[in-house]
């Protein structure tokens, strides 16, 4: 998820009286305002919840710290199993700017998803923009990647690590989560992670772009509501980005000129999951086709009727729907 837009009325009015930061020089009504001496807010539009989950989910859930230092930690979810599970590596959503793996959104989602597709998921806090920058979440991801190479080389005889099976991960996300776990997995090269065995990579309505507008970003109509739109995507590019790049960075735009070319890297399999609705349909489409034409291995799925991150912001009947339908998916790639 790129960034919630719910009704602008919700929105907590902050920093209204704060002329001692100076101008606001970045705002996403309602998610985040930049100031110009650095100060940031973010109105808590989504809140906040502990690891507590319904007894009858048969799922249990811990925080655990994965970098005292950079403050980087994981919520785990854990099924109740007698064999060991899938471990799928989790990145949240939020433009890389807001976010967090405590919101209940993605709580809720991603008990589900435990319990659903049965695998054990570590859902990572990563260091937020424009504070920390990219690549500082995608060090983030590699960090939990080798804390989780350290938990088992010593041993899986904890709660969770016991019930992991440690040969067949995955990294995932939605949104900026999504370009997170592309982007992870395509620094990976030559480290090895043994014993953990990389199997492939599941991005939900992977947040890239690009100089160039396509069909979608130009012309999907999105109402008051949308949980993504065109400036809200370009402001979270401004904030993420280094500074002095643009979107046809290759953080930002894979199939861009400066990007490496996919023939040449080590891509793992991959699941993209697409939005019918969705300003970013037309960009997460064609980076499937170059992955196709590239060999690599990719399958798609596009949810029609339903817009950007409705699996983790959308109560409607069809989004549910969907939602179930995504869950499915999800649960028959990690299984395949």
């Amino acid at each position: 998820m790129a960034t919630i837009a719910l009704d602008p009325s919700l929105s907590l009015q902050v920093g209204k009286d704060s002329n001692e930061y100076g101008a606001v020089i970045e705002e996403i009504e309602g998610l985040i305002k930049v100031y110009k001496d650095g100060h940031v807010e973010r109105p808590q539009i989504v809140p906040y919840v502990t690891i507590a989950l319904p007894s009858e989910l048969g799922v249990t859930s811990k925080d655990l710290v994965i970098d005292k230092l950079r403050n980087v930690w994981a919520r785990f979810y854990v099924p109740n199993s007698k064999q060991k599970l899938p471990l799928v590596v989790y990145f949240h959503g939020g433009g890389f700017c807001v976010g967090s793996a405590a919101w209940s959104c993605y709580h809720e989602f991603l008990a589900n998803l435990a319990a659903k597709a049965s695998c054990l998921i570590v859902s990572v806090n990563y260091r937020l923009a424009p504070e920390n920058p990219l690549p500082a979440a995608y060090e983030d991801g590699l960090k939990c990647l080798m804390w989780l190479k350290q938990e088992a080389q010593d041993g899986s005889s904890d709660w969770w690590s016991k019930q992991c099976n440690f040969s067949s991960v995955f990294l995932a996300g939605d949104s900026a989560g999504a370009n997170i776990a592309h982007n992870v997995a395509s620094r990976l090269g030559a480290i090895n992670l043994y014993p953990l065995t990389l199997k492939g990579t599941i991005l939900i309505q992977p947040f890239f772009g690009g100089e160039a507008r396509l069909n979608s970003e130009k012309n999907m109509v999105q109402s008051p509501r949308s949980a993504l739109s065109l400036a809200a995507s370009d402001t979270y590019w401004r904030l993420a980005l280094p500074h002095g790049t643009n979107r046809d960075h290759p953080w930002c735009n894979p199939l861009g000129k400066g990007s490496p070319k996919m023939e040449e890297e080590r891509i793992l399999p991959t699941l993209v999951c697409i939005s019918e609705m969705d300003i970013l349909k037309d960009r997460n489409l064609e980076f499937c086709a170059a992955m196709d034409r590239a060999g690599k291995k990719v399958e798609h799925v596009l949810y029609k009727g339903v817009g950007h991150a409705f699996q983790v912001l959308s109560k409607s009947q069809l989004s549910q729907t969907r939602t179930l339908e995504m869950i499915t998916q999800v649960k028959a790639f990690i299984y395949q």
